[in-house]
């Protein structure tokens, strides 16, 4: 065979024309890029990535194998085991655990912990009420307190601050961390400082010199000040824990939580119509596409759920749903924590705008296309057949719990 390179004109073309609908698949993998707050992201997910403690991630794709159809089986690593017996001091954190899961801010925010805890520290994470979470360890807790009770539920921020100072009295951390966000963890930072008299750090992006770095002035400016004992945290503020897995001990509190005089009464959720949230905002996305031969169908499993719909480029180009229902690179970039893929190939454009969406569920007839190598879930058969009886198990789940009720 001749050595002499050839070059592929058209793939040439097509990397330079933006337009083009295959422009963003000629592109390089991206293994490291500059975030929003300028922290250096990297992806722990590119083929051949070798993490700072020389592990080696799996290609789960099959690309290594060469395989475009065939997904390989996972091969779990065994990450090392970083025990702390006797913790020097301690590194709080209370992570906002929307729908009892952990977040990508709360990772972020127990990657910093665990650059401010060292070798000798131990990062304690506090969680009200009852959670779906089973990957404390990975993500880098030592120990784990979980203040359960009907007081904790609901919005209680004056109760789960009364539990937050019985914490602080038993173990006297030497940094508080909680999210900046809206989901919780802003509000209860600046209560639970008032209630220490402590001076908080707030929008905090970067720890660095004993220094805490913070956005100021609308998010024009930086604020940095010496590391302070309450640190409100946003997004970006450090790398998740990835190469390490820890104990996660559950501790408990020696004393009883004192109640607080409530002066705040929770009357519920207000129940709001999937339809109306945005897009980019739904955390349950059901999504439509090509796939569908009977959208009434796909409308009433939509409502059964009570999800939010969506829908690939080619149902909306062929008028099935309105263009703000569009999911993907052309669409709308969505961060649902379930998105389900009803008839959807997997275009590349799809597959960039639900790269943040934690679980996937795929149902297509096809069980080689990129959807069902992206899903965590696949169901392959007639989407009509599969909806249907989505209907009748959701319907029958409601009946038994009204059953259970009365």
């Amino acid at each position: 065979m001749s050595d002499i390179i050839r070059r592929d004109p058209r793939a040439e073309w097509i990397a330079r024309n933006r337009l083009h609908p295959l422009h963003a698949a000629m592109q390089p993998a991206q293994h490291s890029w500059m975030g929003p707050n300028g922290v250096i992201r990297k992806n722990p997910h590119g083929i051949g990535f070798i993490g700072p403690n020389g592990i080696k991630r799996i290609d789960r794709s099959g690309a290594q194998q060469g395989g475009a159809t065939k997904r390989t089986a996972a091969v779990e690593v065994q990450l090392p085991l970083h025990q702390v017996p006797a913790p020097a001091h301690y590194i709080c954190v209370v992570p906002d655990m929307v729908g009892g899961r952990l977040s990508s801010h709360d990772r972020d925010l127990l990657g910093l912990a665990r650059q401010l805890a060292g070798s000798d520290g131990a990062v304690l994470a506090v969680v009200f009420g009852e959670h779906k979470e089973s990957a404390f360890a990975t993500a880098g807790v030592d120990r784990l307190l979980v203040l359960e009770g009907e007081e904790f539920s609901g919005y209680a921020p004056e109760q789960r601050v009364q539990g937050l100072r019985a914490v602080d009295n038993q173990f006297s951390p030497r940094h508080w961390l909680l999210p900046d966000s809206r989901s919780g963890g802003g509000e209860l930072g600046r209560r639970f400082a008032a209630a220490l008299g402590e001076r908080p750090a707030t929008r905090v992006w970067q720890v660095k010199d004993q220094e805490c770095i913070g956005r100021a002035g609308a998010g024009l400016q930086d604020l940095a000040r010496p590391v302070a004992r309450l640190i409100l945290a946003a997004a970006e503020c450090a790398e998740p824990v990835s190469e390490t897995r820890h104990e996660a001990l559950p501790v408990e509190l020696s004393t009883t939580v004192a109640r607080s005089l409530s002066r705040i009464e929770d009357l519920g959720a207000v129940a709001v119509d999937p339809a109306a949230i945005p897009m980019a905002e739904a955390e349950f996305i059901f999504s439509g596409g090509n796939g569908v031969k009977d959208w009434g169908l796909f409308h009433r499993t939509a409502e059964a759920l009570g999800a939010t719909e969506g829908a690939s480029r080619v149902a909306v180009d062929d008028g099935f749903m309105a263009r703000d229902r569009q999911v993907g690179a052309s669409g709308t970039w969505v961060t649902a924590r379930v998105y389900v893929a009803v008839g959807i190939s997997g275009a590349i454009q799809h597959l960039q705008g639900i790269g943040a969406c934690d679980k996937v569920v795929a149902i297509n007839l096809d069980p080689g296309c990129d959807m069902i190598k992206r899903a965590d879930l696949s169901v392959i058969g007639e989407s009509a057949e599969i909806l249907q009886a989505l209907i009748e198990a959701v319907e029958a789940y409601r009946n038994d719990a009204k059953r259970d009720a009365a």
